[in-house]
């Protein structure tokens, strides 16, 4: 019997049990997504790293069996422009490296300021505003919308615009045409944006990049790139975030009096909720044998970060949130040659939130009972639709 993907958590600090059944039945097993593909899954953190350090696994999503995750979703057509997670060696390397440097140490710590900023802004609207306030709408949906703006250099004022096409785009609930349509504006958008950048340059990331290479397709993927996975992920890790520390003040209480165990509490945040479950997705391009188990050249991989997240071979007591654990060899990030860019942005931009949060409003509590709330699982990206708050 196969098993349809995704499965739907029910409990919002689980997997679903289809997923632990797999991981201890099947560790790489047949799987069908919404697409109707039938593909290979994989579970152990382990075996993933071994694929995703494996050139005999294409990263083309341009390739005719590259994974479609969402119901009615087409082939990416052959003359799109490419972005960096698409792209395979030799083509891979110098696309990386040319925007590694936007997200060096040095530039990370000249933005921290800004993100600062911005935080405080919204921490302000929520405190001078009614009680209950949506916590997504007033704090874990603008952050990191305002963040990537303020890399792009795009104008403030257009935030709501990216905000709005990016959960479209991501969302399996709306039909093809919406999510098509969302993209295209997002493009044209994008398009104005650098024809802009390329008459009068700017200190943001688009024009330096331009300034690197004559591609401006490639500049647009990238830009696209950023703006789809540093949004709705990092969004929705406040959300959760917030949610599990509200129920354990001990934790909060440590990371106020000790700010240097923040960045270990998100690690491990980040590894307990794994707000992407498919950490990346792969092609086969020949056989390959991986965990007992061989995958034919053409075949299909995604892998559920979600259980290799909680393999416990891998993590002593898996499923437990333990924010000393220390441990940084999750896969919320990927792994490999193509693990996430702008992980240290957005571990910084968590980082920020939930020091500055639970100093400000110390009392800060849900406002309504914690199962009620609404979660999602849209398209892969696991989160909270809302989260009424007070204090």
């Amino acid at each position: 019997m196969t098993t349809h993907l995704p499965i739907t958590r029910s409990c919002p600090y689980a997997p679903p049990e289809e997923h632990r059944r797999l991981r201890e039945e099947a560790p790489i097993s047949r799987v069908t997504l919404p697409s109707g593909m039938t593909v290979w899954a994989m579970t152990r953190l382990e075996d993933i790293r071994a694929m995703l350090t494996d050139p005999r696994f294409s990263s083309n999503r341009q390739h005719p069996n590259f994974p479609r995750l969402l119901a009615g979703q087409s082939p990416i057509p052959k003359d799109f422009k490419a972005s960096i997670v698409g792209m395979d060696p030799p083509e891979h390397g110098p696309a990386r490296r040319a925007v590694v440097g936007e997200f060096t140490v040095r530039r990370l710590a000249a933005l921290r300021p800004r993100v600062r900023e911005i935080v405080d802004e919204h921490l302000d609207a929520m405190l001078a505003g009614p009680r209950p306030v949506d916590l997504v709408k007033a704090l874990s949906l603008p952050v990191p919308s305002l963040v990537i703006c303020e890399l792009l250099g795009v104008p403030y004022a257009d935030h709501d615009f990216f905000q709005v096409r990016s959960s479209q785009l991501l969302s399996r609930t709306i039909p093809q045409e919406e999510r098509m349509r969302a993209f295209a504006e997002l493009l044209g958008y994008l398009d104005d944006l650098i024809a802009a950048r390329e008459k009068e340059p700017a200190d943001d990331l688009l024009s330096r990049q331009l300034a690197k290479q004559d591609d401006r397709e490639a500049v647009k993927s990238l830009a696209l790139l950023l703006l789809v996975a540093g949004h709705e992920t990092t969004a929705n890790m406040i959300s959760l975030g917030t949610m599990a520390l509200l129920e354990r003040p001990e934790d909060i209480r440590k990371i106020l009096d000790d700010p240097a165990r923040t960045p270990a509490a998100v690690d491990e945040l980040l590894r307990y909720f794994t707000i992407a479950e498919y950490v990346t997705s792969r092609v086969a391009l020949a056989d390959v044998e991986l965990g007992g188990v061989t995958i034919h050249a053409g075949e299909a991989v995604v892998t559920l970060g979600n259980m290799a997240n909680r393999d416990p071979e891998a993590f002593d007591r898996p499923d437990e949130l333990d924010i000393e654990r220390g441990a940084r060899n999750h896969l919320a990030f990927g792994f490999g040659a193509h693990q996430c860019l702008g992980q240290n942005l957005a571990r910084m931009e968590l980082e920020i939130v939930f020091d500055t949060l639970f100093r400000r409003i110390p009392d800060l509590r849900p406002a309504v009972p914690l199962d009620t709330l609404p979660y999602k699982n849209d398209a892969n990206i696991y989160g909270i639709h809302e989260f009424p708050v007070t204090w």
